[in-house]
């Protein structure tokens, strides 16, 4: 069994890292901030939360669970919250692309 979830845990990082990746990859390839802020907010939330699902079945106390659950919500508010604030100051600066 520990086999079985060591495999899971291997998968599910690697799967989050590719999300981490093609959000990079959005964030420099497509043509104006609102777009590029859409690739990476939503990929890297996917993404951290692929890393955090992979990283469950390695906890041992129910403690270390609900921190990596807390961190992954506290990401998400951070991360939807800084690209509001971001997407409404390229909003106001015309958001053209460059």
């Amino acid at each position: 069994m520990k086999i079985a979830l060591d495999i899971f845990t291997i998968f599910s990082v690697m799967a989050g890292a590719f999300f981490f990746l093609a959000g990079t990859v959005g964030l420099l390839r497509f043509p104006d901030p609102l777009t590029r802020l859409h690739a990476l907010t939503k990929a890297d939330n996917l993404g951290l939360g692929l890393v955090v699902l992979g990283l469950l079945p390695q906890t041992h106390w129910p403690l270390d669970t609900i921190k990596l659950i807390a961190i992954w919500l506290f990401a998400l508010l951070a991360g939807a919250t800084v690209g509001q604030l971001m997407a409404c100051t390229a909003r106001r600066g015309g958001g053209q692309p460059k």
